[in-house]
């Protein structure tokens, strides 16, 4: 009896030390923890989007997106899911020389490597052919996530504000 007693013992043990092996191997390959982003640090990637319409490289607004990222343009049917097809609405947009600006801004960070932000905002833009200025009002929401250490646009969606009703 006492050498199955000492038996089970050693089995036990072999268990709680392989058990704990396999925590330690688990922790040390979870990744770092890092701290959430500030609402202001979110609200920060919107003037970086804008200041890339700036310059009127598509390239670089695209640089802002994930390459898998889904646009819904505010100028545009076309629902966008790759980079070309973002760049090639960017071409377009970026002749009317926009400028966004922000009207209203709801932020959720949502855990250390994703946030939502969603509101109004409004685009000066510039007739390329008469020099017309006009601005449009749109509803948007950017969804961010944080990949490979940089905040990039993985869902933007953009709608001409509808009449008041």
């Amino acid at each position: 009896m006492q050498r199955h007693i000492r038996t089970r013992a050693a089995i036990v043990t072999v268990a709680l030390v392989a058990a704990g092996a396999v925590a330690v191997g688990v922790s040390q390959a979870a990744p770092e923890h890092t701290s959430k982003p500030t609402e202001k640090q979110i609200a920060a990637l919107f003037d970086g989007w804008n200041a890339a319409l700036r310059t009127g490289d598509s390239e670089k607004v695209a640089d802002r997106y994930a390459k898998d990222a889904v646009l819904l343009p505010t100028a545009s049917p076309q629902i966008r899911t790759d980079r070309a097809e973002i760049v090639d609405y960017f071409d377009h947009f970026l002749l009317n020389k926009p400028k966004g600006t922000k009207i209203r801004s709801v932020i959720n960070v949502l855990d250390s490597n994703s946030a939502i932000d969603a509101g109004l905002y409004v685009f000066n833009l510039t007739d390329p052919k008469t020099g017309e200025k006009k601005n449009v009002e749109a509803r948007y929401t950017y969804e961010y996530e944080k990949r490979g250490g940089k905040w990039l646009i993985v869902n933007h969606h953009s709608s001409v504000l509808p009449a008041a009703g």
